[in-house]
């Protein structure tokens, strides 16, 4: 689905751009005119394959290798973004860790590998992003890809979950501190998504075969999992002016209704 060049103009980074949901946000942001579109991660290769698209697309676009999950790393990919390209206008956190742990059998290293990804990388990101929006006096967007799980989630992501409530109230946070700067922070709490991530983590933790696909478009309401582009059009929908003055929410992006029952 089009818009009409929500994002012209804009320079938008995206940290774990290279893959899955965020190669699909870094598409979209391109599929609406974004100046430049630049992307981040570890995989070199499949990060410039992805340049290559959206240049070819017609869209400035750069490749940054980085670990999120370094704080050096998370402020660096945006330091760099605007040496290159001046600033930065909208910043999407999409990079995620979902390895499988319960409250009892999670090991402090597998704690900590959580909350320096789906935690500690987005603080970092953010406050280099609002740092340089500040110093220009600009407005600016940012969204924070969530998960529903950050309201409960299952007993085997016991630290994804802990990691991305931290990530929700974050969001919530410096949306409030930064409301009259005209820099809007908002994050999506998606539901149960198939992505290039969910498919190999189902094969891995759950003995998923070739029909898990089918099978779980069967077990959910609208018989189908979340796609990629429907969640894409969304972040650009909130990077975009078009989103208004909303800032601050977690928007449960889910076929599931939480709290109700039966």
């Amino acid at each position: 689905m089009a818009f009409i060049d929500l994002l012209a103009g804009k320079v938008v980074l995206v940290v774990g751009g290279t893959v899955g949901l965020g190669a699909g946000i870094a598409r979209a942001a391109a599929r609406e005119k974004a100046e430049a579109v630049i992307v981040t991660g570890r995989r070199a290769d499949r990060g410039e394959e992805l340049v290559n698209e959206l240049e070819a697309a017609g869209t400035h676009a750069a490749y940054l290798h980085g670990d999120v999950g370094d704080p050096a790393s998370a402020r660096g990919v945006v330091e760099a973004t605007i040496e290159r390209f001046g600033r930065i206008d909208c910043l999407v956190n999409a990079a995620g860790l979902t390895t499988r742990g319960t409250l009892l059998d999670t090991t402090p290293e597998l704690f900590d590998e959580h909350v320096a990804v789906n935690l500690r990388g987005p603080f970092f990101t953010m406050q280099a992003a609002v740092t340089d929006m500040l110093r220009r006096g600009a407005p600016g967007t940012i969204v924070n890809i969530i998960t529903t799980s950050e309201l409960g989630g299952q007993p085997f992501l016991a630290a994804y979950s802990a990691s991305k409530g931290g990530l929700a109230t974050l969001t919530r946070n410096a949306a409030h501190a930064h409301r009259w700067d005209r820099i809007r922070i908002n994050g999506l709490d998606i539901g149960w998504s198939q992505t290039e991530g969910e498919d190999a983590i189902q094969r891995q933790f759950h003995g998923a075969g070739d029909d898990w696909v089918e099978k779980a478009n069967a077990s959910v309401p609208m018989g189908k999992l979340g796609q990629v582009d429907e969640i894409a059009d969304m972040v650009v929908f909130l990077l975009s002016a078009r989103s208004g003055v909303v800032t601050g929410s977690v928007l449960d992006w889910d076929q599931i209704v939480q709290g109700a029952s039966g």
